[in-house]
């Protein structure tokens, strides 16, 4: 059968971009079997630079840097274009707009999730920028999601781990015990895991709360259109 080929914008960090090519892989594998592996073009950027442009408020170069991605992904022959990462879609309308192929939205993908699963409410673990910008929140919200936000101590916390920790491949047991308490202190259905590298520390078999990991999901969607 046909199948499409995924452009990715990666490294931010490499670790969850390398789950990106591991999950879309085994999906395309399961769903096509035999010797069969997903047609993947990966650009990976260098996630130091853009953590710089994020923590001096630089987001208009970053959207440059993605946007120079997304245009190499597509002269090469992506098909459509993916940012694998929840923070930097804070730019993703400027990278949208500068190439002529779609750009599959980790926002879009999750919405679907959530209406799909039924949630009344769901819980937001992210980078601060991701959990105190309107592009996020907001968006949800604007489609009929229930966003709840953590308090500042609790969001000051998940960023420094997030940073600190899983974006260098690092997983503390300490630290998994503080994700789950601030899980557990909220009254919410589900949970989104609104950065790609918490599901290194997260899974649904922590908490009774409905789990969103948002590298999943994205996934998911992007098998579905690479299938179609």
């Amino acid at each position: 059968m046909f199948m499409k080929t995924c452009g990715i914008i990666g490294g931010m960090s490499w670790e969850s971009s390398a789950e990106y090519y591991k999950l879309i892989n085994e999906q395309i594998n399961r769903k096509l079997g035999g010797l069969h592996s997903a047609k993947i073009i990966l650009y990976s950027v260098d996630f130091q630079e853009i953590a710089e442009y994020q923590k001096n408020n630089l987001w208009e170069k970053s959207a440059e840097v993605l946007s120079n991605a997304a245009k190499s992904l597509e002269k090469a022959g992506a098909d459509f274009v993916m940012i694998a990462t929840n923070t930097m879609h804070k730019v993703a309308d400027k990278v949208k707009s500068s190439i002529s192929i779609p750009l599959l939205d980790i926002r879009d993908s999750l919405i679907e999730e959530i209406k799909a699963k039924n949630l009344k409410n769901v819980l937001l673990l992210g980078t601060k920028f991701t959990m105190e910008d309107c592009f996020y929140v907001d968006y949800l919200k604007k489609r009929g999601v229930d966003v709840v936000v953590p308090e500042s101590q609790d969001r000051e916390i998940i960023h420094k781990v997030i940073f600190d920790e899983l974006c260098l491949g690092v997983t503390k047991d300490s630290s998994k015990k503080e994700f789950l308490k601030i899980i557990e202190k909220y009254e919410t259905e589900g949970v989104i895991l609104g950065c790609t590298e918490i599901g290194m520390l997260i899974s649904q078999k922590d908490t009774s709360k409905t789990i969103l990991d948002t590298t999943k999901i994205h996934c998911n969607f992007a098998v579905k259109i690479m299938c179609q």
